[in-house]
């Protein structure tokens, strides 16, 4: 059992090093619906970027991403209510604490721009260009591949009139690699 944790230690990517640079393709799947609608079901959708991350102190980090994420919801009666499809580019800047070397829980901020929105078949051009949530999750790091986990928050309206807020959870894998100090 020891030798099996010396092992998986020396496999370990650990946090970033003060000042160190990285940047972290990423893929995954979004899980998604919007609050305040009657007959929200999930949409799953896909999500993907890259993350930079600098290394700030012994045990926390700052990043800062570009993903593209789908999002919205599908209607469980198609006959009288509509689904609702949007594609974002959001902007993720969070911090992150490494509470053990490779894990790390994070928290921020992200606008997200607009990228299409769609009602059915059709555009909907009620839906507001940029959107505001506060995601927050873990990430567990292992030989530079990055499993990632993420509830985001709506904290502005998906689109005027109206009262629905996008809220979703996002998986995602990537690889980080070092770029510098």
């Amino acid at each position: 059992m020891i030798a099996a944790m010396m092992l998986i230690s020396i496999g370990m990517f650990a946090q970033n090093e003060v000042g160190q640079i990285t940047l972290k393709p990423m893929a995954g799947v979004n899980l998604a619906t919007m609050t305040n609608m009657r007959t929200a079901k999930l949409r799953i959708g896909a999500v993907a970027g890259v993350e930079g991350e600098y290394g700030l102190a012994k045990k926390f980090s700052v990043s800062a991403g570009l993903l593209y994420s789908m999002q919205g919801e599908k209607s469980s009666d198609s006959e009288n209510y509509a689904s609702f499809k949007y594609d974002y580019l959001n902007i993720p800047i969070l911090a992150n604490y490494y509470v053990y070397p490779g894990l790390a829980i994070k928290a921020g901020f992200q606008p997200g721009i607009k990228l299409s929105a769609k009602v059915d078949d059709s555009n909907n051009d009620d839906a507001n260009g940029v959107y505001f949530s506060f995601p927050i999750g873990a990430s567990y790091e292992y030989q530079n591949f990055v499993f990632d986990a993420r509830y985001h928050f709506g904290a502005s309206k998906a689109d005027n009139p109206g009262s629905a807020r996008h809220s979703w959870f996002s998986i995602t894998l990537g690889y980080k690699f070092a770029l510098g100090k």
